[in-house]
């Protein structure tokens, strides 16, 4: 009879255990054999709450934008911006006000992604569910199922909430939860000791698909407590950390604000004691922290990587976070999925084995895949797209290949089949009788090699025929037995019963399916070895399998390690395994919190981590990892919004050449860093000179003269550094530690100590020739209205054109770190080019335009004086390729 107790005396936070004996759990749930009442139900609806994934509440996005508006090099540019507003520059100062909103609200869309993947699970539960209840099959709204309804399942549903079965048996798709490509199945009867919840024979989850078969199940877990609850509940709780570029960064903002306060505030002090005007002193720290703060440092970093993204946009892999393009070239562990990610995903007929004493031609194997494509329920949409079981349609596709003339017709299979007894999972095979030649019958099975070995015929090499199976099954198959019986001519009417028709059978021979490794996927994995980079599997899948694919790929050289049953490792033996260079590894038989366990490891043992996968299983390892890469073809809605990177070719090559990319883009980051970086030393060595002096030499460069150099005039060829070529070498190389910083000792040197110092003189240089030529001398009067003052005008002018026209010196310098600008081609960065090309025609504007003459105190410049600071650029840049060929001739000697 109908159940109609009350609700059992369960929490929501509590919940029976699935695998006790079926009459306990019945009893704990209090629900019999007819179901729930509806009363009952609507009872438990409002105590357990909806079936559905749910969301945690939202972080308030003021508090969120209030974080990005705080940042270190935003703090910096607030203080520009509020520095401009002073010098009544009000165009530059909403310009920085814009930059730092821009990238506020940037980063603070990446903060939303989490929330997203959570939001997508919901599409994976059905709409509908087949529930009984007051003893009668109806549908009702999947979110309106409680612990304690019985559930109807058939082939094609999506099974709407965790539940055991009850009754009758089904194939079930666990991909999306696994990563196993190949259905399982689920039986009802007694759970087994010693298995993961997703290995149990019993047990069916929330969000996954039934592929054949029918069954009865009793609802033990709905909602957040179901596994695709607890997967959503994993992915909201590992939030995004800061990448390596982004800590580096604000590491750097720190120094540099550090440096900048802390001069000013020292020659401040140091103006008022040597008797400079307090104005002036002001204006000389005004001036030096203007001239220390880079202003178009994050801009520019932003600009670099957001070109890096539309590269890497046309090369198939869209990058959702632009720091992680950076991130990217630091990676030195790759963790992939097997399923969809190394291997097609697509099932594929490989490999055949007859009977030995058949004779050995073609004729035995097409008659082989045949029959084992006519023993399918494969139907062909009207696309032409075949539907149905994946192991199927590769039959159904294999015989296709297989056959010289026309590919099996399915409609045909369907007219002349007399009878159909489909796959029960009990008994792991199904057979078909259809009608054969001559007028005779023929039966056909097919299933497990221990379900249809067992029913043939006297004589039969059953031995033989179970040695090659378990051989096929080593190389990672699946192994599918063929059997067929002809029925004696006069039979006119097919065996009603399939125990009738499954016996005496003889033994076609074996077929072995077998998901193939993408053909990229070898080389690919070479370019990681030679690159540094570890490549280890993450699979739900079993591990002789994987451990196949991974030898066929080229993983695991020189050693291969295999842990056959992943979830039990703990973190100990973890660790140990990790450490072992040269080693590995595949996890086998992995759950969601497997993933995240590998991930934190890596990450506890100081590497940067890219996580690759397609399913619902992995949203929160890709979440976690460094690099979540999902696959944009075959993967999930949820493993996409839960990615910082989607292939959108599912090639696992593309992996390695984002990583170059990523390698590039840092390179070039740390080469606009050194361009930008050494413009400072001749922007504060003007007010140096005129602390100093105490006055005795004017002011060589106005503040707004250096925000045009800083807001102007650099931006360009720094961003066009960003799409500067790769040195040669870049992938033959190890991966960066992840504690190197992006701004080392050497760049410091060779920005600030060397390319700084030579511009500084050059510029000097030009500022004292101008005043030299006007007849000045030290102390004399150069404000407005005396003799001097138009030529000091010209000479600051010859200061500020001086610094732009050193900037092209650096720009050129800028594009090696190590080899000879030969090695790489002066004309192969063309945005290079029309950007120094664009801040001289700036630079020109600013010095002759008569309103921004008057803007930015400046005069025209004399011919000698151009001629002068015309030959600045090359003695940049050649004093720089002097100093890079002796370095490397010293270590060609060392």
């Amino acid at each position: 009879m109908t159940e109609t107790a009350a609700a059992p005396d369960l929490t929501p936070d509590t919940a029976p255990d699935p695998l006790e004996p079926l009459p306990l759990l019945r009893r704990e749930l209090h629900t019999g054999p007819l179901g729930l009442s509806s009363r009952e139900a609507a009872r438990r609806l409002a105590v357990y709450g909806p079936n559905e994934v749910r969301r945690t509440a939202r972080t308030s996005i003021l508090r969120e934008l209030l974080r990005q508006l705080v940042h270190p090099l935003a703090l910096l540019l607030w203080a520009a911006a509020a520095l401009a507003f002073t010098a009544a520059i009000a165009v530059l100062g909403w310009a920085i006000v814009a930059v730092i909103l821009v990238n506020a609200g940037f980063a603070l869309v990446q903060e939303r992604q989490a929330e997203k993947a959570v939001e997508t699970l919901a599409r994976y539960l059905p709409a509908q569910a087949q529930v009984i209840r007051d003893g009668q099959a109806q549908h009702v709204p999947a979110g309106d199922l409680v612990p304690g309804d019985l559930i109807a399942l058939d082939e094609g549903d999506r099974i709407p909430a965790d539940a055991r079965l009850t009754e009758g048996g089904i194939e079930a798709d666990l991909s999306m939860l696994t990563g196993e490509s190949t259905p399982v199945e689920r039986l009802a009867g007694p759970g087994l000791e010693g298995l993961s919840l997703f290995q149990e024979p019993n047990l069916v989850f929330s969000g996954t698909t039934a592929t054949e078969g029918q069954a009865q199940a009793i609802v033990f877990a709905t909602g957040d407590h179901t596994e695709l609850g607890r997967i959503a509940a994993l992915s909201q709780r590992t939030r995004r950390e800061p990448s390596p570029l982004e800590q580096q960064v604000k590491k750097v903002a720190w120094l540099i604000a550090a440096v900048a306060v802390g001069m000013g505030t020292v020659f401040l002090v140091t103006g008022v004691a040597v008797g400079l005007p307090l104005t002036d002193s002001l204006m000389f720290a005004i001036g030096l922290l203007v001239a220390n703060v880079p202003e178009g440092l994050l801009p520019t970093i932003t600009l670099a990587l957001a070109v890096g993204v539309r590269v890497l946009a046309r090369q198939g892999a869209v990058v959702k976070r632009l720091s992680a393009v950076e991130t990217l070239g630091s990676t030195n562990v790759i963790c992939t999925d097997k399923t969809g990610t190394l291997t097609r995903n697509q099932m594929r007929l490989h490999s055949t084995w007859t009977p030995p004493n058949e004779p050995a031609s073609g004729t035995e194997t097409a008659e082989l895949v045949r029959a084992a494509a006519q023993c399918t329920t494969v139907t062909r949409e009207s696309d032409g797209q075949l539907h149905g079981d994946p192991t199927e349609i590769a039959l159904v596709e294999g015989a296709a290949a297989a056959q010289q003339t026309a590919p099996l017709d399915l409609a045909g299979r369907d007219t002349h089949r007399r009878a159909c007894f489909r796959f029960d999972p009990r008994l792991r095979r199904m057979s078909v009788i259809h009608d054969a030649e001559h007028g005779t019958l023929r039966v056909i099975v097919k299933g497990a090699p221990e379900a249809v070995l067992a029913l043939l015929a006297e004589g039969e090499p059953t031995g033989e025929a179970q040695a090659a199976a378990d051989t096929l099954a080593a190389d990672g198959m699946r192994v599918l037995a063929v059997a067929i019986r002809e029925l004696q001519r006069g039979t006119d009417a097919a065996p009603s019963r399939r125990q009738d028709a499954e016996q005496d059978l003889h033994l076609l021979g074996l077929v072995g399916l077998y998901d193939p490794p993408r053909p990229e996927v070898a080389a690919a994995v070479r370019r990681c070895h030679e690159a540094g980079l570890t490549v280890h599997i993450v699979t739900g899948d079993n591990g002789a399998t994987a451990a196949a694919v991974a030898r066929a790929v080229g993983i695991g050289t020189p050693h291969l390690r295999v842990v056959a049953q992943s979830e039990t490792i703990d973190d100990h033996e973890l660790d140990h395994l990790l450490r072992q260079d040269g080693t590995e590894i595949v996890f086998a038989r992995s759950s969601p919190e497997t993933k995240l366990k590998v991930a934190d490891a890596l990450r506890a043992h100081g590497q940067i981590v890219a996580m690759t996968g397609d399913g619902v299983n992995d949203a929160p390892a890709l979440h976690r990892a460094h690099i979540g890469v999902a696959m944009g073809l075959s993967g999930t809605d949820v493993a996409r919004e839960a990615s910082t990177m989607v292939l959108t070719d599912d090639n696992f090559a593309t992996i390695v050449t984002a990583i170059e990319s990523g390698r590039r883009v840092y390179d070039n980051v740390r080469k606009f860093i050194v361009y930008i970086f050494a413009h400072l030393t001749p922007e504060v060595v003007p007010f140096l000179v005129f602390a100093l002096s105490a006055g005795a030499v004017p002011l060589p460069l106005t503040v707004l003269q250096i925000l045009a150099i800083d807001l102007g005039t650099e931006t360009l060829p720094a961003l066009a550094l960003g799409r500067e070529r790769a040195e040669p070498g870049i992938m033959s190389r190890p991966p960066r530690p992840s504690s190197q910083s992006v701004i080392n000792k050497d760049m410091l040197v060779r920005s600030w100590g060397w390319l700084g110092t030579v511009s500084a003189a050059l510029v000097m240089t030009g500022f004292f020739y101008v005043l030299w030529r006007a007849g000045w001398h030290p102390g004399d009067p150069t404000g407005p209205g005396t003799p001097l003052h138009h030529a000091y005008l010209t000479a600051t002018t010859a200061t500020f054109a001086g610094i732009v026209t050193c900037q092209v010196g650096t720009a050129i310098a800028a594009r090696t770190d190590h080899a000879a600008l030969r090695d790489i081609g002066f004309f192969t960065n063309p945005l290079l080019l029309a950007g120094i090309a664009f801040e001289l025609v700036f630079t020109a504007a600013l010095i002759y335009a008569a309103p921004l003459q008057h803007l930015f105190g400046t005069a025209a410049l004399p011919l000698d004086v151009l001629l002068l600071i015309s030959v600045f650029p090359p003695l940049v840049w050649g004093s720089d390729e002097l100093r890079r060929w002796a370095r490397r001739r010293h270590h060609r000697h060392s």
